[in-house]
């Protein structure tokens, strides 16, 4: 097992914590992480994109000429799709881009991207994440103490309205309870925030 120092919210080094290697030491599997985050982009999409086709699109039902003797070409429609205001030919409609992972796939992914974030000391531990009021001046001090400052996703164990409240308005920095987390929230920020709740809630899901 590797260890990490645990710090607290001042950015002073209060102890250490094994992290297992089960999670936090293995050979990252790049191809697994690349098809869960294109699962989870794919989960995300809306759908909603539509477009009329020439049967959809209003007007056109009678011959702009007569077939022969004009010197145009032919044409049956002033909405065939190389008219302006003509149908989109293909015309995207709504559909369900999401589709369905294997278990197994998701936790090697996870398990990939924090080894990974361990493997370049991009995870950070805390005591304990808690703070008297909402303010987001406070929430910075604690990120720079800690030396989290740029992108950051920080987790706790349990849902915490003056945490989230807290981090909302700082760019880059985005919050998540620990059994919520996801590949790609982690891969987007640079470092791993931790309380020590938190990280037991991991080793305790994909254990």
């Amino acid at each position: 097992m590797s260890t990490i120092k645990v710090l607290n919210m001042a950015g002073a080094e209060v102890g250490t914590v094994e992290l297992k290697d089960s999670i936090f030491g293995i050979e990252p599997n790049k191809t697994v992480v690349h098809e869960v985050v294109k699962n989870h982009l794919a989960n995300c999409r809306q759908g909603t994109q539509s477009a009329l086709t020439r049967a959809e699109v209003s007007g056109g039902g009678r011959k702009p000429w007569r077939q022969k003797g004009t010197g145009h070409a032919r044409q049956g429609s002033t909405r065939a799709p190389q008219w302006v205001h003509g149908g989109i030919v293909f015309a995207p409609k709504p559909r369900d881009y999401s589709y369905v992972l294997n278990k197994k796939v998701k936790r090697l992914a996870m398990k990939s991207v924090l080894s990974a974030k361990a493997a370049a000391n991009e995870i950070i531990v805390v005591d304990a994440i808690k703070f008297d009021s909402i303010k987001t001046k406070d929430f910075r001090a604690f990120l720079s103490a800690v030396k989290a400052d740029g992108k950051a996703l920080v987790a706790t164990a349990a849902k915490d309205e003056i945490v989230i409240k807290s981090a909302r308005n700082i760019p880059g920095v985005e919050t998540s309870m620990a059994n919520l987390l996801n590949v790609y929230d982690i891969l987007k920020a640079k470092y791993l925030v931790l309380d020590k709740e938190a990280l037991a809630v991991i080793e305790e899901v994909f254990a």
